[in-house]
């Protein structure tokens, strides 16, 4: 199949690379410019081991192409969903729709414009821009996808097409419980972050700095276990400095969020947990999460 990745950002440049050396048919989109511009540029990307990958990528708008017959790969800010959604709902025609996000909820607005074979996948990989064409990236580990509706597509046949030898993807049957973890580490990573104005290794090189995490995730695992997700705080504290340590050096997307007087993707994060913890009639046990939050939300407003 094709691959149709929207999202030009760090993720989505470094997923084409590694697709087309994959020799894959890969167009990227841009999901937040429809100026009908198509272009062709090489990226290099720049790997830990000092590595360089380069390919020549195909960039694209929506409004240039009729339809989108293939697999289309979500790697937009997630607070453009409803958007681009509605965007492609006539041009998708059936194809399947993998979302490279995280957050909690970010796949109801394709579900509610008819997309059936919608897939959810938890990124372990880290990625920032150098330049215009040159990214730095870092992959953690695999990254599982899963099934959120399924009509015509079998997951493996997804994964397989995803793929890479330097962007490895799993089958995730249990996408739920992947989701939960992914979302508690990053409401410690993309608050305490670019609040102390620091990297992703903070964590195991600061003992008071991992013991504030400690707090957001035992704020975090009590609302996932009411809505039937039962995690240990143990393992996502060993998560959380698993990633510290293999991610040291990089900057959270929040931070690169702020510092380029972008939006950020907070409300999916803290905020989502917070609103569920209200509606359960918890939320006074989640205000270290919510405060956090806010102070992410208020820094980003006043840098913009």
């Amino acid at each position: 199949m094709r691959v149709y990745i929207v999202g030009a950002g760090a993720i989505g440049k470094a997923l084409a690379v590694c697709l087309k050396l994959n020799g894959k048919d890969v167009q990227l989109i841009r999901g937040s410019v429809d100026d009908g511009h198509s272009y062709h540029e090489e990226i290099t990307l720049k790997l830990s081991d000092n590595n360089e990958l380069k390919a020549v990528v195909e960039f694209n708008t929506p409004g240039n192409l009729q339809e989108l017959n293939g697999l289309i790969v979500l790697a937009i800010k997630s607070f453009g969903n409803r958007m681009i959604a509605e965007k492609l709902r006539k041009k998708a025609q059936g194809s399947p729709i993998v979302i490279l996000q995280n957050g909690l909820g970010i796949e109801q607005p394709f579900l509610d414009n008819d997309f059936q074979d919608v897939f959810r996948c938890v990124l372990f990989a880290t990625s920032q821009n150098i330049s215009k064409t040159e990214i730095s990236y870092k992959p953690v580990a695999e990254s599982p996808v899963g099934i959120i509706t399924q009509h015509n597509f079998a997951l493996n046949a997804i994964v397989e097409e995803m793929n890479t030898p330097y962007f490895r993807f799993i089958a995730e049957t249990e996408i739920e419980r992947v989701v939960w973890k992914k979302v508690i580490v990053s409401c410690v990573f993309n608050s305490i972050c670019p609040l102390l104005e620091t990297d992703n290794g903070v964590f195991h090189r600061e003992k008071d700095v991992f013991s504030l995490a400690k707090q957001v995730i035992g704020e975090c695992i009590m609302i996932s276990r009411e809505k039937g997700i039962d995690l240990k705080p143990e393992e996502i504290e060993k998560l959380v400095i698993s990633i510290s340590q293999m991610s040291d050096g990089q900057f959270i997307s929040t931070l690169q969020d702020i510092r380029n007087r972008k939006k950020t993707e907070i409300d999916t994060m803290n905020f989502e947990i917070f609103r569920m913890a209200e509606e359960m009639g918890l939320d006074r046990h989640v205000q270290q999460t919510k405060l956090l939050g806010e102070l992410i939300k208020l820094k980003s407003a006043l840098n913009r």
